[in-house]
């Protein structure tokens, strides 16, 4: 094998190897806030918010996704909820201790959205919806969905 036929090989086997160390691919999916590290990153935002926000209308359907090559979970703050809004969290939990004690009980995984994968909630309740992710909560994982009539 000549030495050029040799590198051109070479460098499509690192490039094929590397793709997949890259994260997960969701380029097929449709999603308004990604996952990435130790941040949410909605796909559009509201200049000027203290943390990552996002903006939606009552009825409308937001789609997180997991574009990181780690577990995350999507979960509300009971407290930074408006008032008659339902509790959410991936997993399907019924409150935050129930979500903090499952993700600490199933060797840190309740709720846990795999890399790849994503999680939706539909908001009928208007104003501030406070969420974090239990696992790098510390680290500042956090956003808001801002919705509006």
């Amino acid at each position: 094998m000549n030495r050029r036929a040799f590198l051109a090989a070479g460098s499509a086997l690192a490039a094929t190897s590397l793709a997949g160390c890259l994260g997960p691919s969701l380029a097929d999916s449709d999603y308004d806030i990604g996952m990435a590290s130790n941040a949410f990153s909605p796909q559009e935002g509201v200049e000027g918010a203290d943390q990552p926000t996002y903006p939606a209308t009552v009825g409308e359907t937001v789609t997180w996704a997991n574009t990181d090559s780690r577990k995350h979970t999507v979960t509300a703050y009971e407290s930074g909820l408006p008032e008659g809004a339902g509790y959410w969290a991936s997993g399907g939990f019924d409150s935050e201790p129930e979500a903090r004690e499952a993700w600490r009980k199933n060797l840190q995984g309740g709720g846990n959205i795999a890399p790849g994968e994503t999680y939706e909630v539909t908001f009928e309740v208007p104003g501030k919806h406070y969420y974090f992710c239990i696992p790098h909560e510390g680290a500042g994982m956090r956003g808001k969905i801002l919705v509006e009539e």
